[in-house]
């Protein structure tokens, strides 16, 4: 085109339709950027680990409140009390009279005072010697006494301290060489942190056959959670898998996260009750199943829509029906009822469907299969309804996967200590014995005991009725 030729209507008007889209592109950029830059616990899956130095609003809102840090008047405590059969007792009797002096040998009791001292005795090794007697007997043939489980050389550590290192290692998440200090400086014993190593390994054996055990369970029980997360194996990025109820907990190591580390789980595969999760697309593949997910998950993405389009009121209406649904699903356990009554249900199902369509028709589909995030979730809110709202339809449904999420926490505090493990092989033990000490805690049973019982050849196992 020359200096003097004008541009035509038609490209005056591809070239604002050119710039109304690039504009257009800019503005969901900056969206997605505000998005990025904004997101934390409270709105996205991130950690509040992870939130930055920044005051989080449960802080901020109770110092408008005045409430101060620590214990709040009327909190229930607790106390050191006093036992009633002691196991040692002291008497302290006064030689003289605090008034005039006189001799107190042969004076009248006049009552006493109790006061008791809770303490542990000074922890020294007992070694125990284990004599293998031989005899020979007249055909000529000497026998030896066979020794008893787990005596296997000249000088080995028993039972209770092989559990003190197992439980240190994989319960209190302390370092290798750290854990030996300690039982160094609280014993006397002195093991080597190579000992202490493959106690992990030897335990593990140990526990396979209960593991085994605590699948199947869960494979039978009416509802579970499963979760997956990130895990690092000697730098290498791996994912671990969950499943549990609030009595069983399992794990798996896995390099996928997806259909491959699932059926090799073998949980999903068997499992025909209700499964809770946070819609992750893998558990979508098996329809055996029955899905719910978790409303947490979806609280966080509705306040990060609101805060993307503060103008929009929808976010704030679907929040506030999801919540009354899921307070009058507790209120109606209380109650033991079998239902939420529907005159409080239906007008709160009204308002979230109400809600979800008002959201769908401020974000319109665009052309092309990539959509903004909030258009996805409005999408998977109306087309997954059943899922979403399984909760307030049936009250043995729990609203969040909190259940999973706390199963995994454990293995993060791990990572963030150790920074990895060091190989899939130290790596899938501590995740067996996790999972038992998991499964043993969620029913009242003493670590040590549990993890002493398994070292000596009778582990714990879970009730088949849980």
């Amino acid at each position: 085109m020359s200096g003097s030729e004008q541009p035509s209507r038609e490209e005056l008007l591809a070239v604002i339709e050119a710039q109304a889209r690039t504009i257009e592109a800019l503005q969901a950029e900056i969206v997605e950027l505000k998005r990025r830059l904004g997101r934390n616990s409270g709105n996205s899956s991130q950690p509040p680990s992870a939130d930055g130095p920044g005051v989080s609003p449960s802080r901020a809102a109770r110092r408008r409140s005045g409430r101060k840090p620590g214990k709040q008047p009327g909190a229930g405590g607790a106390a050191l009390l006093q036992v009633n059969d002691p196991d040692e007792v002291v008497d302290h009797v006064p030689a003289a009279c605090e008034g005039c002096g006189a001799d107190l040998a042969g004076a009248s009791t006049a009552g006493l005072v109790r006061r008791q001292v809770h303490d542990i005795p000074t922890i020294t090794p007992v070694v125990v010697e284990h004599r293998l007697h031989r005899r020979r007997c007249g055909c000529g043939t000497t026998t030896t006494a066979a020794a008893p489980a787990g005596v296997g050389a000249a000088a080995v550590y028993g039972p209770n301290l092989r559990a003190l290192a197992v439980y240190l290692l994989v319960f209190q998440h302390v370092p290798v060489a750290r854990a030996a200090a300690l039982i160094a400086d609280l014993t006397g014993a002195r093991p080597s942190t190579g000992w202490i190593s493959s106690q992990l390994s030897a335990v593990a054996n140990l526990l396979i056959d209960v593991e085994k055990l605590i699948k199947s369970l869960i494979v039978l029980a009416h509802v579970i959670h499963v979760d997956e997360t990130t895990s690092n194996i000697n730098g290498a990025r791996w994912w671990l898998h969950v499943a549990g109820t609030e009595k069983l907990t399992a794990y798996l190591l896995h390099r996928s996260r997806g259909r491959a580390a699932v059926t090799e789980f073998d949980v999903l595969p068997r499992f025909h009750g209700t499964v809770v999760h946070d819609a992750l697309s893998v558990y979508d593949a098996y329809p055996d199943a029955r899905h719910a997910l978790c409303g947490a998950h979806i609280t966080r993405e509705l306040v990060a829509a609101a805060e993307a389009d503060p103008c929009q009121v929808w976010p704030a209406q679907a929040l506030r029906a999801l919540h009354g649904l899921n307070t009058a699903a507790h209120q109606a356990r209380d109650q033991q009822l079998s239902a939420i009554p529907p005159e409080i249900a239906d007008p709160l199902l009204e308002s979230w469907r109400h809600a979800i369509l008002v959201g769908l028709a401020e974000h319109r589909r665009v052309p092309g299969r990539r959509q903004s995030k909030t258009r996805n979730l409005l999408q998977r809110l109306r087309d997954r309804d059943g899922q979403v709202l399984l909760f307030a339809r049936d009250l043995s449904v729990p609203f969040t996967n909190n259940q999973a999420e706390r199963d995994v926490r454990p293995t993060k505090t791990q990572l963030k200590i150790s920074g990895c493990h060091r190989s899939e092989t130290n790596a899938t033990a501590w995740l067996r014995i996790r999972g038992y000490i998991s499964t043993a805690i969620k029913h009242g049973e003493n670590v040590l005991d549990a993890l002493r019982d398994a070292i000596t050849g009778n582990p714990w196992t879970p009730p088949a009725t849980c």
